[in-house]
């Protein structure tokens, strides 16, 4: 098995917890069943909590997949909150200044908490300003 998605409602965003192997095909896979669920559950705000087993991708490797994935995310999803468990900042901000730079409303976290924290403070701002900034609050 290559990922194993998990979802839990918070309300105002969904948390989706994702454990596996860390290949291409997983991220896709893992993203595709996120994008998925927040549709069928009218939730277009998402904690995505990462745990992925393998070797960490190179910046090709992540550009690429950010690349490839965000004509799907861009204008879907109204904020994105990630924690990687594996604790790979410097790949991971590389990521998210990538996906930014798409359009993706994504702010990356240290910890379940503060990204819980950000998402709560979004959806209290109607007016949606600020949620492209990418920085921890």
């Amino acid at each position: 098995m290559p990922f194993d998605l998990t979802f839990e409602n918070r309300g105002n965003f969904l948390h989706a917890r994702v454990t596996g192997s860390n290949t291409p095909e997983s991220v896709k896979g893992y993203m595709n069943g996120v994008r998925l669920e927040c549709e069928k559950r009218d939730c277009f705000r998402v904690l995505i909590e990462e745990n992925l087993e393998g070797p960490r991708f190179d910046e090709m490797e992540i550009f690429a997949l950010i690349s490839a994935g965000s004509a799907d995310a861009r204008g879907f999803f109204e904020a994105i909150a990630y924690v990687d468990a594996q604790q790979e900042f410097d790949r991971v901000k590389f990521a998210e200044n990538v996906a930014i730079n798409r359009g993706i409303p994504i702010a990356v976290f240290g910890s379940v908490q503060d990204a819980e924290n950000w998402l709560r403070h979004r959806s209290e701002d109607a007016s949606g300003e600020d949620i492209f900034r990418g920085e921890q609050d």
